[in-house]
C-alpha cells in the first residue's frame, strides 16, 4: 500500500470511474478511433437504457414524462462527490454542477481523456432514452471550466 493510500475501502463511484477509464483506454490503443467510436456508442447505449428505466420509473410513480419529473425520477443518486444546483424554467431546467466526483478521479488519475469519452455521451443520451423530445445542452465542463452546465428542455 502506498504512503498516501488509506486502509479504507473506495467508494462504487471510484470503482466505476477507474474501470471504465482502464477498458475504455485499452479498447482505444487497440483500436484507436475505431475504439474510441465503440466507447461512446456503448455509452450512448447505455445511457438510452437508463432514460427509459428513468421514464418508466417516472410512469409507476404516477409522474407525467416531462422535465419536471426527470430530476425527480432519476436512477442515480448524489452523494456528497456530486454537488449541483438546479434552476426550473418553462418546460426546462438547468443544473451547474460545482462537484463531479467522476471527472475529479479521472483528472486525479490522470485519465481524463477517457472520462471526457463518458461525459460527452451519458447525459444527452439519458434525454433521448426519457423522452425523444427531451434535449440536453451541456455547455461546460469540469474539465476545461472546473464547473459542469447543463440544460434540458423539451423542443418545441
Amino acid at each position: 500500500m502506498g504512503e498516501n493510500e488509506s486502509a479504507d475501502p473506495v467508494s462504487w463511484a471510484t470503482l466505476f470511474c477507474r474501470l471504465f477509464a482502464h477498458i475504455s483506454k485499452e479498447v482505444c490503443d487497440k483500436f484507436g478511433e475505431e475504439g474510441e467510436q465503440a466507447i461512446k456508442d456503448g455509452v450512448w447505449a447505455f445511457g438510452i437504457e437508463r432514460g427509459k428505466n428513468i421514464a418508466e420509473r417516472a410512469k409507476a410513480n404516477g409522474c407525467d414524462i416531462n422535465v419536471e419529473s426527470y430530476l425527480s425520477n432519476y436512477d442515480m443518486g448524489r452523494a456528497d462527490d456530486f454537488t449541483a444546483q438546479n434552476t426550473y424554467g418553462e418546460n426546462q431546467v438547468e443544473q451547474l454542477f460545482t462537484e463531479c466526483g467522476f471527472a475529479r478521479q479521472w483528472i486525479e488519475d490522470g485519465m481524463e481523456k477517457y472520462g471526457k469519452l463518458y461525459c460527452d455521451m451519458i447525459d444527452p443520451a439519458i434525454a433521448k432514452g426519457y423522452c425523444e423530445n427531451l434535449e440536453c445542452i451541456h455547455d461546460r465542463r469540469v474539465y476545461e471550466d472546473g464547473v459542469c452546465s447543463f440544460c434540458f428542455r423539451m423542443k418545441k
